[in-house]
């Protein structure tokens, strides 16, 4: 007999990490595995950042703090906002969680009710419709394929939006994708929001600072300041300044949102680590300057993947404008047989193939709402992606 909620059955384990623990049992075993699965830049916390955090727990900076934050992150963060987005957060108006996700699954959770409905753009971050199908809503999920290079129209968000609707979600730059919005794009999105004054937009932008060529980021209630009060501008350090573990996520909103989730994080958490805070601090105040260097690193390796797997018969890579994804669509390759004779039905079939004949862990599209395609996360070395995608081509080139 099992006890579990029906709240819980209604989500299902993350995908990404499942291949991550995956990697890592076949790796314990000694088997020579490359992981392009895991979200997580290879660069290391900037020096700077770690020494803030031995300074604090030098100082005795290991008590509890105020639940969503310390009024010094709270204020680097609205300097942050004010700095990078143009936007005006007082500190009041800011919440500190355990990493971005934290933030989000507040959010909902303190603002979903059974039968609201959540839009969610396709290809989406896993975790998306499992936190609203955990909050009770209903997730809406709309399609944007490589035909529209993974981003949805005006229309298409119109025409999703009904009197139920509760929140638009917008990833930019996108989680699996790296499609990433123009300012023009948010500006015909925020049209369609003015039209309906009772849908809110969660903007996540926790790769803001990890874009490519001359694409310029902006954030819809920079592009469309009289959506401010219903936008919660959601960020994070975790991508940026390569502090994944640390679990620092943020966000910016209206005054009763904010409080809402301080509540709720009253009653789960509570603060997040003193310590990762006073981190946390250090790299939003501290010097910004290897923020380009990095993504110009992250470029380099974009294009090494994009232009391998585009050579690649049976694989169309388009070239994203940030974060440190490609979503390379692989219909070509469904329906083909293995040199064992297994035909590949789908995109799943396709990764464990790659997984066991390759040795290269990526994550099927399924798990990101849009197939047949697979995410490949390039936050790792030009060496290693190299001969990624050498073995990638090789298991292809055997498929009849």
């Amino acid at each position: 007999m099992t006890f579990t909620s029906a709240a819980l059955g209604r989500i299902k384990p993350s995908a990404t990490l499942a291949m991550t623990s995956r990697v890592l049992e076949l790796k314990a075993q000694g088997i020579d595995v490359i992981g392009l699965g895991a979200g997580e830049p290879d660069f290391d916390t900037p020096d700077f950042v770690k020494e803030a955090a031995v300074a604090a727990i030098a100082a005795g900076k290991t008590k509890y703090t105020n639940v969503d934050g310390t009024a010094e992150l709270k204020a680097a963060i609205s300097a942050k906002f004010k700095r990078d987005n143009g936007l005006d957060y007082t500190p009041a108006q800011i919440s500190v969680n355990v990493g971005g996700k934290h933030t989000l699954f507040n959010a909902l959770v303190a603002t979903v009710d059974p039968g609201d409905e959540v839009i969610i753009p396709a290809p989406y971050w896993v975790s998306y419709p499992d936190i609203v199908n955990f909050a009770g809503g209903t997730p809406v999920v709309i399609a944007a394929g490589a035909a529209q290079n993974y981003k949805i129209t005006a229309a298409q968000l119109d025409a999703a939006i009904t009197p139920r609707t509760r929140w638009l979600i917008l990833n930019s730059p996108s989680n699996p994708t790296g499609a990433a919005y123009s300012q023009a794009e948010l500006e015909a999105l925020a049209e369609v929001l003015r039209r309906h004054p009772h849908v809110w937009v969660m903007a996540d932008d926790m790769y803001e600072h990890i874009v490519y060529d001359d694409f310029r980021f902006t954030t819809i209630a920079q592009v469309a300041p009289d959506l401010y009060e219903r936008t919660l501008t959601v960020n994070g350090c975790s991508k940026a300044y390569s502090m994944t573990g640390w679990r620092i996520g943020f966000a910016g909103g209206p005054l009763w949102l904010i409080k809402a989730m301080a509540k709720l994080q009253s009653q789960s958490t509570s603060n997040p680590c003193s310590i990762a805070q006073a981190a946390a601090t250090a790299a939003l105040n501290g010097d910004q300057s290897f923020l380009k260097d990095r993504a110009a690193a992250f470029q380099v390796r974009r294009d090494l993947v994009v232009d391998r797997l585009n050579a690649i018969p049976g694989i169309t890579c388009p070239r994203p404008e940030g974060a440190f994804y490609v979503y390379p669509d692989v219909s070509g390759l469904i329906g083909k047989a293995t040199p064992a004779g297994l035909v590949i039905a789908n995109d799943e079939m396709l990764i464990g193939y790659l997984l066991d004949e390759g040795r290269v862990a990526a994550v099927h599209g399924g798990a990101f709402g849009l197939e047949p395609a697979f995410r490949v996360s390039y936050a790792t070395s030009e060496a290693i992606l190299t001969q990624a995608c050498d073995r990638i081509a090789t298991a292809v080139a055997a498929l009849r």
